[in-house]
């Protein structure tokens, strides 16, 4: 749900950031224009998950919040494409460092994975030993 207006206290600019740039999908289509301009089906192509209507839907919030412009060239079949507006540009420092943070955290994530996989094979051999252990006890 959008809010008309952000008056609250604390947080607000940070809950109005998020507002316009939240959701799955926003973020990736901001990135991938922030080099510079992109037809449809070409933003369909570098993020294959996303539906045409969502792709669509977030495009129009985009362009509705003054992020992203839509141009459409008067061409048969008719060209459309997507580019960061000025003020849309004023993010792509943000973008940079959320890229920056995220290489960070998959790094990060892929220690703590392959740590948690080592502790539960150590676990697992300790269970292991517990069993022959107790197996041995039973035959005494």
């Amino acid at each position: 749900m959008r809010h008309k207006r952000y008056d609250c206290n604390f947080g607000c600019p940070v809950e109005a950031a998020l507002e316009a740039l939240g959701g799955k999908w926003k973020g990736l289509i901001l990135f991938h224009l922030k080099d510079g301009k992109r037809r449809f089906n070409e933003l369909r192509r570098l993020i294959p998950d996303i539906t045409q209507r969502t792709l669509t839907r977030q495009l129009r919030e985009l362009e509705q919040d003054r992020i992203v412009a839509r141009t459409i060239y008067p061409e048969i079949p008719p060209r459309v494409e997507y580019k960061l507006t000025d003020f849309g540009k004023t993010l792509i420092p943000i973008l940079d460092a959320l890229y920056e943070w995220g290489q960070q955290y998959i790094d990060r994530l892929s220690d703590i994975r392959s740590a948690t996989s080592d502790n539960s094979h150590a676990e697992d051999d300790n269970h292991e030993e517990e069993a022959k252990l107790d197996v041995f006890q039973d035959t005494t």
